[in-house]
């Protein structure tokens, strides 16, 4: 016999009740602290590589080891939250993360970084298992709006990390980055634990049997795949722009500090707020819609790039490009994630790890490619290649009605 649950708690086969605006906000919050974690260490890499005594190619090391661990959470650690009591898989995950912090902050050794950098990475994946907590005890007709919110303080997470670890570092010193995130960490975790309702799901697949059930749900949903490569082309055409673009804004072209790049890089976040409106239009009917005019301002950006050239002009056509950009990525992610939440309630998190772990393997070849096309062909070379992925991404969306996959 099962026991009733507490007061608060949601038990199996309950239909989940509407969530409320201040747990809305809290698993935004928590989810935006905890993917922020996953880019501290990438405009650190100089004070990180001097206090370690390694060169700072070899301290890049830490960005790379950081995203395979993600990766790798993706896959083995997000699709459990359709196996186990979802409370006690995020508080668990959290402390985790806040471990994995301190033990950054307080390294000795490039060894111990790496390592720590790695296990930051794996346990930050939680940030994924929150998103589908959520669209399970959102109202079917507030789940578009409710997916919005939430990752809302994800990509904002993802995008205040770099500046807020920029002016952090320079006032006092690149370990109270990590040490400073751990408190705040382990500060979300009690929180989480104290206020969020049980979710026990009613799957009860064996973990072995992981592997199978992915490739069965990438099988059997059209749209599924073709979301997740829309935003595989998206985000690597992301994280291009945001790899090159500090190497340009510190040339003699703009011959910007550390400071400025990062005040350039906060007004570029203001583009994520649009992300909860296109949930809400989602909500309507209108995802498709959304989704394209998304689309439509990332090839704009780059378009944008493209044309601008050195002087406070160039600097505005690129200040309104990372705006457009960053609010582009952040409108087809919601449409995208609200699409393949609706596939199926019991296996949210295994499709929401599968969708993550491919459109985010698009960012770390966005990187490498931006890197790359600066040194051989310079920023003409970059933007012309992110205008081309954005473009492959249109051509994916205005032909899905005829692969039998609709954005709702």
């Amino acid at each position: 016999m099962t026991a009733a649950p507490r007061e608060g708690e949601q038990a199996v086969g309950q239909v989940p009740p509407m969530l409320g605006f201040w747990l809305t906000l809290l698993l935004a919050v928590g989810g935006g602290i905890v993917v922020a974690n996953l880019y501290y260490a990438q405009p650190l890499l100089a004070p990180i590589s001097e206090a370690l005594g390694i060169a700072p190619w070899a301290a890049g090391i830490a960005m790379t080891v950081t995203q395979v661990g993600y990766g790798i959470g993706l896959l083995l650690v997000v699709p459990l939250g359709d196996r186990f009591e979802n409370r006690r898989l995020i508080v668990a995950t959290l402390l985790v993360v806040a471990g994995s912090l301190l033990a950054a902050g307080l390294a000795a050794n490039a060894p111990l970084f790496l390592a720590a950098c790695f296990s930051i990475g794996v346990s930050a994946s939680v940030a994924q298992i929150l998103v589908p907590y959520a669209s399970h005890l959102a109202a079917p007709a507030d789940r578009g709006r409710v997916v919005g919110n939430v990752m809302s303080g994800v990509l904002l997470g993802m995008m205040l990390a770099r500046p807020v670890a920029s002016l952090m570092a320079d006032a006092h010193g690149w370990r109270a980055v990590f040490l400073g995130s751990c408190a705040v960490v382990t500060v979300l975790a009690l929180v989480m634990a104290l206020v969020v309702p049980r979710r026990t799901p009613s799957d009860g697949f064996r973990y072995r049997t992981l592997f199978r059930s992915l490739r069965a749900l990438l099988v059997d949903h059209p749209a599924l795949r073709r979301r997740a490569a829309i935003q595989f082309c998206l985000f690597g055409a992301f994280t291009l722009f945001w790899t090159v673009i500090p190497l340009l804004l510190a040339s003699s072209a703009f011959g910007m500090t550390q400071k400025g790049i990062a005040i350039f890089a906060l007004l570029g976040v203001t583009g994520a707020g649009a992300a909860p409106l296109v949930g809400w239009a989602s909500d309507r009917g209108w995802g498709r819609l959304g989704a394209l005019a998304g689309i439509l301002a990332s090839v704009v950006a780059f378009a944008l790039c493209l044309m601008a050239g050195a002087g406070h002009s160039g600097l505005v056509l690129l200040v309104v490009a990372g705006i457009l950009l960053d609010c582009g990525v952040a409108c087809s992610l919601v449409v995208g994630q609200r699409t393949i939440l609706t596939l199926g309630s019991e296996g949210r998190s295994r499709v929401n790890g599968l969708f993550f772990s491919i459109f985010y393997s698009g960012g770390a070849i966005g990187s490498a490619v931006g890197a790359w096309a600066m040194v051989v062909g310079g920023w003409t070379l970059a933007m012309g290649i992110g205008l081309a992925v954005v473009l492959v991404a249109f051509a994916l969306h205005v032909t899905e009605r005829t692969s039998g996959a609709s954005a709702h």
